[in-house]
């Protein structure tokens, strides 16, 4: 396989949010979540791959009744453009009548996103809820998608680390680069 050295896409990058302020919109957007579900239990889903660092640590800052599960569906399979999405797995907790928490890295245009949502929905959830560690405000999500929580907000860059990668590397770096 040949792909571009992320050493070199790290030398020419910007850092746009280091790790302790990662850390602290973590935090916030816990207790955020906190106090939007007032006590109410919830599905956590965590989108793969990209969701995984982010919701590892947000799942630590939420003090509500959390039950976790997964989903991995992408657009993207290592490129840098989306196609048609691939389910790679559903979750396995039944979301009828529940409230779910979807956990993801980033809302950028939010195809994979609003995919995943409305699978949600139709699987009966009563409440989805979106969690985004970044994102883009462009002008190009798709219509009638909103995260309810954000952590930070990034460049309308190609931007990696925190669980979003540079073709399939750097999602381990403890902060958000943009090229």
């Amino acid at each position: 396989m040949n792909r571009p050295a992320l050493s070199e896409a790290l030398r020419s990058a910007d850092l746009v949010h280091d790790h302790a302020a990662l850390a602290q919109a973590i935090t916030r957007v816990g207790s955020e979540i906190d106090a939007r579900l007032a006590g109410t239990p919830a599905v956590f889903l965590s989108i793969m791959q990209g969701g995984l660092v982010f919701a590892g640590q947000l799942a630590t800052a939420i003090r509500s009744d959390l039950e976790f599960d997964y989903v991995h569906a992408t657009r993207f399979r290592g490129g840098t453009t989306g196609g048609e999405l691939q389910w790679m797995r559903r979750p396995a907790i039944a979301l009828e009548g529940r409230t779910v928490l979807l956990v993801d890295d980033i809302l950028d245009e939010g195809h994979t996103l609003k995919a995943i949502r409305d699978w949600c929905i139709e699987a009966g959830a009563g409440r989805v809820l979106l969690a985004v560690l970044c994102e883009k405000r462009h002008g190009r999500t798709v219509p009638g998608l909103v995260a309810d929580f954000v952590g930070v907000e990034v460049p309308d860059r190609y931007v990696f680390g925190y669980g979003m990668d540079f073709h399939e590397q750097g999602r381990n770096l403890p902060a958000i680069y943009a090229l």
